[in-house]
């Protein structure tokens, strides 16, 4: 590496070398210091402006992007790009004179294609990506955090960091197994009103990595497919950004290029930070990622100033003071007092908002064909949200409002350092040394050079020479190019055969999936709709915004089967029907009530005598003659007998079975 002129040279083992050039190269002996100061400094100098910034780190597993962006705390020189950006921007708004500013912060995830917030109650809850035309992409549903110091700020990076997923492989026992996102909105507010957003985007993402490398398995291989996909995608996007032939740029083919899309080829000013290996056994992954950050360099981004955004939530803030200070108006005497007429003005408010909000939510599970049930759940919370406002009115009083008021203003920071000269000095030292530091690069490269041939000479071998230098340049930049052909050929060989054995896998699982479905869809009951998986299919809707499948609800059909006898039973089967059933349970808690009283062992071991025979005949016999007083046709089931109650004629059958051929010989006398 070159750092002077920001060179890049590859040396492969044939002896070739590969060059590639950059606003900035940086070998191993470079600080985290060094870096921010000279790359990422005025990039956070324009987000305090109002602009939005990104820096994202990219590179193979292991190669140094979780250290790069988070760095080691207690080495000051080895501060990584995100503790610094916080500092940095605390000074910035200590600094600045006339501006109160509002800094709060996200932070997110995206692992196996799913977005979670890392900083929420739940950090397991899977949260959608949403687009409005007047606020673009955004997470709906991610929790945000209001930063009054740095402090803060870092201990939410902590919070968040811990919640990360991250994995052993072969090459890396600590490795990020997702995208994460740390994201400070810092909103500015000068004296006359006017309001300027700035964001700045802090991407580490996940390594790429071939399996045969790190040795992943099981979960692990899952992530690394998901990680590499996404990876395809960004670097599909910046393809097609860069060819500007493309008509459709793919920022849908994954959360993360979706999440990124103001980042690449949007309005926002954005670093990429490519992490590299020096080790030759990383030769392949180390020219693919260089190839990469070369494509992403000549992205062409349309940066603008955020003035007075709509989502502003100093905006929000600063229409609640008023709104409050409106209400409480002070009275000639004592105490002040809420006027009723603003309370019930804005009373009326919170109704017309309340009911646009459910008419815009009904709209958009519309559009989303999501389920009735979330569509109600999140109606309900809507309602409890109205009416928690609603008796917040009923409930105002001038303390309590003086008190709201107050909390409101100290979420305001800036200008607690307007005075400190020294500390502006050193801010704007900083900003010089970055701008100065790239002039010196762009003068190295020389890159608005003379073309020889238009050079004016002395004599013809100087010409000649000049002519002749030129031409060895040509031909070796040509015998370059022809070797970049070979390799790329050879890097879409190994993503061909790294694609295939995904497909290969994905098969396998699908296969296996499909064969669980078919030994369980016999045993799903016919009364669910579930039980024609064909017609799911059919009801079945793809979610673009989602990456999935919306399923049917589940439901059950219940059929009542008809009474016998073309649907009705005569007034006399139902009568004997009921009676043989009534006799029949009495029968059963007779005998229940008996075994209750009754010493079961003795009774098993005592001996048979021929009385106790006699009598359990004369029993049964007296229960066939009241059986026989009905008619002897079997009466048939109405529908709500169990399958275990069994006909007049079958119980006698039962018990003449049972009863000894020489019964009736015996003397009941004995």
């Amino acid at each position: 590496m070159t750092p002077n002129v920001g060179q890049v040279n590859l040396l492969s083992s044939d002896g070739a070398t590969k060059d590639f050039t950059f606003d900035g190269a940086y070998f191993m002996d470079s600080t985290g210091e060094q870096i921010y100061n000279d790359i990422v400094f005025p990039l956070v100098e324009n987000v305090i402006e109002g602009y939005n910034g990104t820096v994202f780190a990219y590179g193979q597993t292991g190669s140094g992007k979780t250290f790069s962006m988070q760095g080691v705390e207690s080495i000051a020189a080895q501060r990584g790009v995100i503790p610094r950006a916080f500092d940095h921007i605390f000074t910035a708004t200590a600094t600045t004179e006339n501006v109160k500013f509002l800094v709060h912060c996200s932070y997110l995830e995206i692992y196996n294609e799913e977005v979670r917030d890392l900083l929420g109650a739940d950090n397991k809850q899977k949260l959608e990506i949403k687009e409005q035309p007047d606020r673009g992409v955004y997470v709906a549903g991610l929790s945000m955090h209001v930063c009054h110091d740095v402090p803060a700020c870092k201990e939410l990076m902590t919070r968040g960091f811990n919640n990360r997923h991250v994995g052993a492989t072969l090459m890396n026992k600590d490795s990020s197994r997702s995208h994460s996102i740390f994201t400070v909105y810092v909103e500015g507010m000068t004296e006359s009103g006017s309001i300027r957003m700035g964001k700045l985007n802090l991407v580490d993402l996940a390594g790429s990595e071939r399996q045969s490398k790190t040795g992943a398995t099981g979960d692990r291989l899952k992530e690394a497919t998901k990680i590499n996909l996404s990876l395809s995608a960004l670097g599909n996007v910046i393809s097609a950004l860069v060819d500007g032939k493309s008509k459709h740029i793919p920022y849908r083919d994954s959360k993360l290029t979706r999440l990124l899309q103001d980042s690449l080829g949007g309005n926002t000013k954005t670093i990429m930070i490519a992490c590299v290996s020096p080790s030759s056994d990383n030769y392949d992954e180390t020219l693919s990622t260089l190839r990469y950050a070369n494509r992403a360099k000549n992205i062409k981004n349309k940066p603008t100033i955020n003035e007075d955004p709509k989502d502003a939530l100093l905006r929000e803030y600063q229409e609640e003071i008023a709104r409050l200070k409106a209400m409480v108006q002070p009275g000639s005497a004592g105490p002040a007092a809420p006027d009723p007429n603003l309370i019930d003005e804005e009373r009326k408010k919170l109704r017309e908002e309340f009911e646009q909000a459910m008419n815009d939510l009904r709209g958009e599970y519309e559009r989303e064909q999501t389920s009735k049930a979330e569509l109600q759940k999140d109606l309900e919370e809507l309602r409890a949200e109205y009416e928690r406002a609603n008796a917040n009115l009923d409930n105002l009083n001038p303390e309590e409002a003086a008190k709201k008021i107050q909390q409101l203003q100290d979420q305001f920071i800036g200008g607690e350092e307007a005075g400190n000269t020294q500390l502006k000095q050193k801010r704007m030292k900083q900003l010089m040394e970055a701008e100065t530091k790239t002039q010196k690069l762009a003068a190295a490269l020389n890159v608005h050079r003379d073309d020889p041939l238009l050079q004016v000479y002395s004599t013809t071998q100087e010409k000649l020479d000049a002519v002749s230098s030129q031409l060895e340049k040509e031909i070796k930049k040509s015998k370059g190019y022809e070797r970049e052909i070979e390799d790329l050929h050879g890097e879409f060989e190994l993503d061909r055969l790294d694609y295939l054995d995904t497909i290969r896998k994905q098969d396998q699982q699908l296969k296996l999936l499909m064969q669980i479905m078919d030994k369980i869809q016999p045993i799903i009951k016919k009364d669910t709709n579930y039980s024609n998986i064909d017609r799911i299919k059919k009801e079945a809707i793809w979610n673009e915004d989602e990456s999935r499948w919306i399923l049917p609800d589940m439901s059950t059909n219940r059929t009542i089967l008809p009474l016998a006898n073309n649907g009705y039973m005569h007034e006399p089967a139902k009568q004997e029907h009921t009676l043989l059933r009534s006799n029949f349970d009495d029968k059963l808690r007779e005998r229940l009530a008996k075994s209750d009283s009754e010493n079961l062992a003795n009774s098993y071991f005592k001996p048979v005598k021929q009385i106790n025979v006699i009598n359990k005949y004369k029993s049964d016999q007296k229960l066939s003659t009241t059986k026989s007083l009905f008619p002897t046709k079997t009466p048939t089931f109405d529908g709500l007998a169990s399958g275990v109650i069994y006909t007049d004629a079958l119980f006698e059958r039962a018990q003449s079975a049972k009863r000894p051929a020489r019964l009736a010989s015996l003397n009941p006398n004995k």
